[in-house]
């Protein structure tokens, strides 16, 4: 076999190893028709340059293949296990003859064989390295220039590249290896192979041909194809072997850091099924690719899809990016996977997919994953994109901001309690109503009849009570006895019907009968709508109507001389009898229907007014409130008509008609609500207006007179002035001992029978109560005040009232300027000799110290005193206040006139010291403080008030130091602190009335809330400001206007306008100083701080008394004390107490008795004839 063309620069003089060598390999080459294999697949390679007349092939010879200069390998054995500088050339053959295989490459764990397709179609652009060569041989050899291209002598381990016709097959025959394609993947920061060119790891490189730099080189081995054009040539260039196992000689170590193995990747299915495992390399690694393994018992992938023939000739010098190849490999090159991007997804992309696959590991650009070429593009992963958080930027040196707190339930902003605000300036004024119950005194008892809260049924005539319930029917006498009468037993009564079960469901006075058997006939209706009646004054079973109705018999109702019967399903039967004489068994009823179900059905006005209950919790509704549906069902041939109330309200479950205003409707409603009605002239009535009345459901009403009865959730029942706006509650008593008052009702037999008008109510406590409804204790109470000086001795007391905002200041820092020094004595001699010294301080401690203020919280409601002085538990603010305010008293007033601490109590912030003159100590009695929380809803004692009182003679005394809510524009919040304090139930304990009258409390209280009081004092800083402008204020107190500041002043603008203050029927002296807040500490100057607060009169003390000409103002001033943010004010009162005489009272009492009765019946007279136009007696 003829020699190929020898290389000029290569010495022709091989070593004689490498003689011996190759004689040997030449020798097995004519021997043997393929060269012996190793377990992994791999031929040994022979030193003899090519051409050869036989291939070594994996599969079969491939004879014919093409002659010229072959790619063969320069390493051995040797070159695998050198640990020299230079790897030494192939070593001899053995004495005994054995060839020398060449070290398998299946020690390399990450790697296993590809299989070539049958066909010898040319695979050009591939890159070999040696199987022997490590990156020892990399780092240890300097390649020389490139030489030119000429054949390479025989015996030359350099080797050339093949000339463009060379074949796969030949290669093959070669080698006995088949080259791998990569699919092509460029990498910023890394060398690029060109196309059309072959590497080795030969010292030989050809121009234009680019690789890794040996630090970043890869670990395992690699065959790839370039497919970005390379930047820049690259003359010199060090390679290691594609079958390399991955172990690094010495001079590898000695030459760079070892890079420990990365572990295998997961094993992954092309879409052909066919297991790839993903070999990693080190993080410089430009490319990943599969190599063939010589392990036994891998399965080995699938072949790659055969590829068209193209030319080999390079393309040095071109560019391109890296995101399109350069190499043209063929005509029609396949698909390259796409490109997973690590920087943030365009939004021009197209979405991802609904669902992604299985995860791959996050990849940068400097180690990215290429798959196989027939693998499908990975999937992008777009993320969200979403808002950045907010950030607060502070710069050096700048300090830092405080920490932001959550607001608080309190807090002024608070939406919820704006809108209770809201409610309770629209609610009744309660601040004059009496909390005595008008209790009628014509029954032998006072509420012992008995009635089951869910079931039973009452029918009142006069001192008749008829209590029906399941199948019992009990008649009561209350002028007689207590206990009934006649008690009757449907099911012995009527056992031949053969009624399952008797149930009794309606009941009502029969109408339409003679003058004496008005409110004694009595007509039942049962669950299966038998209809039967009874006369109670025998308590005989007069008539019936079985079958009646096909339902339950819900209501009956009387009218004129017609009686309505109504049952669930909506039927409707009008008994009329033309001549007067209604018989229940006799007369023919007419028939109508309305809409079923009604939960409420009342005749007002000779119509039958119903409403059905709302659905709760429907999303669909959008109704403003319940649909109240109104049925003339005493005209034949009439239809009804439908309405909605003006505003949102809840279900309907009460009606009446007011006497006073006959063409007006009220109906209660759940949720607190009244709506009223307009009738006149007009087919359909109209809503009015809707009122708010209370915080829980009204579930009666009734009117009266000219009141408007109502009954509520709490067993309190409730009495309105409705002509006002907004209305007045006149009285407001407990019925029901807490339990719902269910049934409200007038009885008007007991008119001509009683000669009063009684009023009934039922509650769930199972009592039946009996109320006067002309409310005659109103009445003679207002008598009794008018000649109150006819049997009472009346005395003066002066009283002294000093409130201030410290602002956390001590009393230490009273120094400096003769205002603050002598503060305390010039307050305490602004009234000559004072009977009662009150001090009213505000923010003791610092609101703004939790830890201050949790001390006090939990210290502050410790147990006092004996002698009522402030406990030693307490606060050292407390402490140091308490002592100083001791000490100034003691200073300031004479030493033969000593006072005694009466009173000494704190919260959060508030502190209140009583001072009484000894000589008054004795005359005092129902000595009591407490506190009115109203921060945090009530839970919080940062705003709310202290309460003190006690009753001095026959006269009862309150006094109350405040904080209301803060802010410019908060109102409302400040009225509903007002109305809390006011109007708290229980505030203290009740005086037991049954002993003797309470006489020195009025509107019937007992003591126990604070309007009972006959005088009551309110004083604080109460944060009402003035609404104008800062420089308008500014200027208006510059000039002593204080008349424009008044004007605007929201305190006087809310007594004045807003019907439903608290504070309404409460006294202020004149404003003739200017406004205490806020300053500036240590000076004279209004806020000058960013915020630049308004001034106002913040600071106040208003008054109220039942009888005005008992209290005179004596003096309303400010001091100058500067060490706090307010200015301190103090008010001089000169007060009338009264000592009563009882028996003279007794007398007087007894001529206004007199003279109410005169008043009462003409009273019941009106009542009477509204009855009767109303056709129910």
């Amino acid at each position: 076999m003829p020699s190929p063309p020898q290389s000029p620069l290569v010495d022709l003089v091989p070593h004689a190893a490498v003689s011996d060598l190759k004689s040997r390999f030449e020798k097995l080459a004519h021997e043997t028709s393929s060269p012996p294999r190793q377990a992994g697949g791999k031929s040994l390679l022979s030193p003899q340059p090519p051409p050869r007349s036989a291939s070594d092939s994996d599969d079969q010879d491939a004879p014919g293949a093409s002659n010229g200069s072959l790619l063969r390998s320069s390493s051995s054995s040797s070159d695998l296990k050198s640990g020299g500088k230079r790897p030494p050339p192939p070593p001899p053959p053995s004495r005994g003859g054995a060839k020398r295989a060449t070290p398998s490459p299946s020690g390399s764990p990450l790697i296993r064989p590809v299989p070539m397709p049958p066909s010898s179609t040319s695979m050009p652009n591939v890159l070999l390295s040696s199987p022997g060569s490590g990156k020892s041989a990399l780092l240890s050899r300097k390649p020389p220039p490139p030489p030119a291209p000429a054949p390479s002598v025989q015996g030359e381990y350099d080797l050339t590249l093949p000339s463009p016709s060379t074949s796969v097959a030949s290669l093959r025959d070669r080698f006995g290896v088949a080259p791998i394609i990569l699919a092509p993947k460029p990498v910023v920061g890394h060398s690029r192979v060109p196309s059309g060119s072959i590497l080795t790891s030969s010292n030989t490189l050809h121009s234009g041909d680019t690789v890794q730099s040996p630090v970043d080189s890869p670990r395992i081995s690699h065959l790839s194809i370039s497919t970005a054009a390379h930047t820049a040539s690259a003359p010199d260039i060090k390679l290691h072997s594609p079958f390399s196992d991955g172990h690094s000689s010495d001079s590898d170590k000695s030459a760079a850091s070892y890079k420990p193995p990365l572990p295998s990747r997961k094993r992954t299915s092309d879409a052909n099924g066919n297991g790839h495992k993903k070999t990693a390399s080190s993080g410089s690694s430009d490319s990943h690719t599969s190599v063939p393994s010589s392990r036994p018992g891998v399965p080995l992938p699938p072949r790659p899809p055969p590829r068209h023939q193209a030319s080999l000739a390079p393309s040095f010098g071109s560019e391109s990016s890296s995101s399109t190849s350069s190499t043209p490999i063929t005509q029609n090159r396949p698909p390259l996977p796409r490109r997973r991007p690590t920087t943030p997804v365009d939004d021009s992309h197209p979405p991802p997919p609904p669902r992604l696959p299985a995860r791959h590991p996050s990849i940068s650009e400097a180690d990215p994953y290429v798959g196989p070429p027939s693998a499908p593009p990975a999937p992008e992963r777009r993320l969200a994109k979403l808002p950045p958080p907010p950030t607060r930027t502070i710069g050096l040196g700048d300090r830092l901001p405080p920490a932001r707190r959550p607001p608080s339930p309190s807090s002024d902003e608070s939406e919820d309690e704006d809108v209770k605000s809201k409610i309770l300036d629209t609610m009744p004024d309660t601040s004059r109503s009496s909390r005595r119950p008008p209790i009628i005194s014509h029954y032998q008892s006072e509420a012992r009849v008995t009635v089951p809260s869910h079931s039973g049924l009452v029918a009142v005539s006069g001192h008749t009570v008829v209590e029906a319930h399941t199948h019992h029917v009990r008649i009561y006498d209350l002028s007689y006895s207590e206990t009934p009468r006649w008690d009757v037993d449907l099911k012995d009564l009527l056992k031949d019907w053969k009624v399952k079960e008797w149930k009794v469901t309606s009941s009502e006075f029969r109408g339409g009968c003679a003058e004496a058997d008005k409110g004694c006939l009595l007509w039942v209706g049962t669950k299966d709508g038998h209809l039967l009646e009874f006369d109670v004054r025998s308590g005989v079973l007069m008539d019936a109507k079985p079958a009646a109705h096909t339902h339950g018999i819900t209501h009956i109702f009387r009218h004129g001389s017609s009686m309505i019967t109504l049952d669930d399903s909506g039927k409707v039967l009008v008994f009329t009898d033309s001549e007067g004489d209604l018989r229940l068994g006799f007369t023919q009823p007419r028939v109508v229907r309305i809409a079923d179900k009604q939960d409420f059905a009342k005749m007002l006005g000779g119509k039958l007014w119903t409403s059905a209950r709302m659905e709760t919790g429907g999303s669909g509704s959008v109704s403003r409130g319940p649909i109240v549906r109104v049925y003339d069902i005493l005209v034949p041939g009439s239809t009804g008509k439908s309405m909605l109330p003006t505003e949102h309200v809840g279900n309907v479950t009460s009606g009446t008609i007011l006497p006073s205003e006959p063409n007006h409707v009220y109906l209660g409603h759940e949720g607190g609500f009244i709506s009223i009605w307009a009738l006149g002239n007009v087919d359909t009535p109209a809503c009015l207006e809707v009122m708010k009345v209370s915080t829980s459901d009204v579930l009666c009403l009734e009117g009266v007179g000219e009141k408007l009865w109502a009954g509520g959730r709490k067993g309190m029942i409730a009495a309105y002035d409705v002509v006002p706006r907004p209305w007045i509650m006149t009285n407001n008593w407990m019925a029901h001992s807490g339990l719902p008052a269910t049934k409200l009702f007038v009885d008007p037999f007991s008119i001509e029978k009683m000669g009063k008008l009684c009023v009934v109510s039922v509650g769930r406590d199972e009592k039946v109560r009996f109320w006067d409804g002309c409310l005659s204790a109103n009445w003679i109470d207002a008598e009794l005040l008018k000649q109150e000086d006819n049997f009472s001795s009346l005395r003066e007391l002066n009283v002294l009232m000093i409130s201030w905002n410290v602002d956390a200041a001590k009393p230490d820092a009273l120094n400096g300027v003769p205002e603050n020094v002598n503060f305390l004595d010039d307050a305490l001699r602004t009234v000559d000799s004072p009977d009662i010294i009150v001090f009213g301080f505000q923010e003791l401690i610092d609101l703004e110290n939790r830890k201050m203020a949790a001390k006090t919280v939990l210290l502050g409601g410790k147990k006092k005193a004996p002698d009522g002085s402030i406990s030693e538990k307490v606060t050292t603010s407390y402490k140091k206040w308490y002592d100083r305010l001791v000490l100034a008293v003691r200073l300031a007033m004479p030493p033969d006139v000593p006072y005694t601490v009466i009173h000494a109590e704190n919260l959060v912030g508030l502190f209140s010291c009583i001072f009484v003159k000894n000589t008054e100590r004795i005359a005092l009695k129902d000595v009591a403080i407490t506190t009115v929380k109203r921060g945090m809803g009530g839970r919080y004692g940062n705003k709310g008030g202290i309460v003190a009182r006690f009753v001095i003679d026959d006269s009862s005394i309150c006094f109350i130091n405040c904080h209301l809510a803060a802010g410019q524009h908060h109102v409302r919040q400040r009225n509903a602190d007002v109305a809390a304090i006011l109007e708290d139930k229980e505030v203290f304990p009740a005086v037991d009335s049954t002993i003797h009258e309470p006489l020195a409390y009025v509107g019937g209280g007992d003591g126990s809330m604070v309007l009972d009081h006959e005088i009551v004092f309110f004083s604080g800083d109460m944060n009402y400001r003035i609404e104008q402008r800062r420089e308008a204020v500014a200027a208006a107190v510059k000039a002593n206007d204080f008349d424009y500041l008044i004007a605007h002043d929201q305190l006087c603008k809310e007594m004045k306008h807003n019907r439903g203050f608290r504070l309404r029927s409460f006294t202020e002296g004149p404003l003739i100083f200017a406004p205490t807040y806020k300053y500036d500490r240590r000076s004279n100057e209004y806020d000058t701080s960013e915020k630049r607060r308004v001034p106002a009169w913040c600071d106040r003390i208003l008054w109220r008394s039942r009888d005005e000409r008992r209290v005179t103002q004596l003096h309303y001033q400010r001091y100058e004390a500067n060490i706090s943010d307010h200015r301190p004010i103090s008010a001089g009162f000169r007060m009338t107490v009264k000592s009563v005489n009882k028996h003279v009272r007794g007398r007087t009492k007894e001529e206004v008795e007199s003279l109410w009765m005169i008043q009462e019946y003409q009273l019941l007279s009106d009542a009477r004839e509204y009855y009767k136009t109303q056709a129910l007696v």
